[in-house]
């Protein structure tokens, strides 16, 4: 069953991952994720208990990450939090 999952970090050549809405943790061996995959990323990954069977980066996901993160640091420089 594939699930959503972002990479959080990286750690001693292992991936943290976030899985799922829960954002239950898993760590996974850096090699097995796909070439390129950056901190941020958001994959597809395919599980098999705590065993990842595959991952593929979903850019229509990460796209819309960070372009929720541009717009929140935006509002910040403008100020928008400190207004009534």
């Amino acid at each position: 069953m594939k699930q959503q999952a972002v990479i959080d970090r990286f750690e001693d050549g292992w991936a943290v991952l976030l899985i799922g809405e829960e954002e239950r943790r898993l760590n996974v061996p850096r090699k097995n994720l796909p070439r390129g995959a950056r901190e941020g990323h958001w994959l597809q990954v395919e599980l098999e208990g705590d065993q990842l069977l595959s991952a593929s980066v979903d850019r229509e996901a990460t796209e819309q990450a960070r372009r929720r993160v541009m717009e929140k640091l935006e509002r910040l420089r403008r100020g928008d939090h400190l207004r009534d």
